[in-house]
């Protein structure tokens, strides 16, 4: 678990709308980019320690009047002992900003741990994920898409303003941020690279989470059985689908589909993403 150059670059984004506050880390949050790197992104001075965790960048140079980190295991000196599989034993304190680093996605009742993350969210606070998306098999148990977060941080459930990003794991230029779904239409993205899905939404009042469906499903359960009917595949076509799905060739063809036409891909030209420069994010 760590803030690495692209993390950074979101916490920045997520400073400019006021200072972090009260901070809440899941799990204690290393800090991956070197000191140079730092000073590319944040106005340093000669008195700054490049040390190995956040405590005390984020709270001489985002804004934060306290952080404390919340872990299974005291391994690394967590401020606050807690299994987020598990509710809390009590309420818990409650910050102005709650950051998920990196770390939701190596707990197994993930629903569990973001409720747990929304309730030490207090309201007018945020909450930020940085978590996996796509092509990292096997570094936790999940991978996310921007589907969860739009259903899940929602205005009936209590938040607003939530944006969602798409990060290549290896450029600090360009990231793309995804357009929220609608009419019943996924956002499908597919990448050929390592990929973060970045979050940022606001609380605005005590939050159930109780309403998370996914959009295009709603959308079709309120149209009832003649939407049902229209979006209906044919049998013929079906099993010629399947069939394709079989073949290697259709493989090479899916791939050089999404290559050439980006209408998928982690590309400007997928009319559900809208490419933004990473660094002045909120300017």
């Amino acid at each position: 678990m760590g803030i690495d150059y692209n993390g950074l670059q979101f916490l920045r984004f997520a400073a400019r709308n006021g200072p972090l506050g009260r901070v809440a880390t899941i799990g204690r949050q290393e800090i991956g980019p070197t000191r140079e790197e730092v000073a590319n992104l944040l106005d340093i001075g000669p008195d700054y320690s490049h040390e190995k965790y956040c405590e005390n960048l984020l709270s001489g140079y985002l804004g934060a009047s306290c952080v404390e980190s919340f872990d299974y295991s005291d391994y690394e000196g967590a401020n606050h002992i807690a299994d987020m599989n598990m509710p809390f034993g009590q309420a818990p304190p409650t910050y102005d900003t709650v950051i998920d680093a990196g770390s939701l996605e190596h707990i197994y009742n993930t629903s569990q741990a973001l409720h747990n993350v929304s309730q030490l969210c207090s309201v007018g606070g945020q909450i930020l994920h940085m978590v996996p998306s796509s092509n990292y098999c096997g570094h936790g148990f999940w991978q996310f898409s921007p589907e969860l977060f739009f259903s899940l941080y929602s205005p009936c459930n209590g938040y607003r303003d939530t944006r969602v990003f798409l990060v290549p794991a290896y450029r600090t230029d360009k990231w793309y941020e995804v357009k929220k779904p609608e009419s019943g239409r996924r956002v499908l993205v597919v990448t050929f690279s390592p990929t973060f899905v970045y979050c940022r939404t606001v609380k605005v009042r005590a939050s159930c989470g109780d309403k998370v469906q996914q959009s295009d499903y709603v959308q079709l359960w309120s149209d009832g059985a003649a939407g049902a009917q229209i979006n209906a595949r044919p049998a013929w076509r079906a099993k010629i689908a399947s069939a394709l799905q079989r073949s290697t060739l259709f493989d090479f063809a899916y791939i050089f589909y999404i290559k050439t036409s980006g209408r998928l891909a982690l590309s400007s030209r997928n009319p559900n993403l809208t490419a933004r420069v990473a660094y002045s994010l909120g300017e």
